[in-house]
């Protein structure tokens, strides 16, 4: 397939209900743009940007995100499905703090909840584990039976 070059600088301009087919937009900056509801497929999208964005109820589904760092990210009521995960490390997680959008003062949160996983090799150091149940088991008063002993 043979490409036309040219490039396009688009400012203030309604596109709505484009299409963008078989084109090559690499290094493309989009900055200020209203995409809601729009759908990206067969992209290749390694290496790319994403800031200040406003991603609620997006669906991501048969994706590559090997090596991808998400940071000061409002993952709430996120469901994570059918995902490989070694290697794969959380830091700093934390609930909802005076002052964020979502803080509760009552401290009342959706539990986090791992169902038919496989957490083989998984370790949990310096974390907070009020709570933390394994198959309906308290682990804090597992652990505490433990040390009575």
């Amino acid at each position: 397939m043979s490409l036309e070059a040219a490039k396009m600088d688009l400012k203030m301009k309604d596109i709505t209900g484009s299409t963008i087919k078989e084109v090559n937009a690499e290094g493309l900056e989009i900055d200020n743009v209203n995409m809601a509801k729009s759908s990206i497929n067969n992209t290749n999208m390694s290496g790319m940007k994403i800031n200040d964005v406003n991603a609620g109820e997006m669906k991501l589904s048969n994706i590559n995100l090997s090596q991808t760092s998400i940071q000061h990210a409002n993952m709430s009521h996120m469901n994570i499905d059918h995902v490989h995960l070694f290697g794969t490390e959380f830091n700093n997680i934390v609930l909802p703090q005076e002052g964020d959008g979502n803080y509760n003062p009552e401290g009342s949160y959706k539990p986090i909840v791992f169902n038919n996983c496989s957490l083989r090799n998984m370790e949990i150091n310096n974390c907070d584990i009020t709570g933390l149940k394994i198959n309906g088991v308290l682990i804090e008063e597992l652990l505490n039976k433990q040390i009575v002993k």
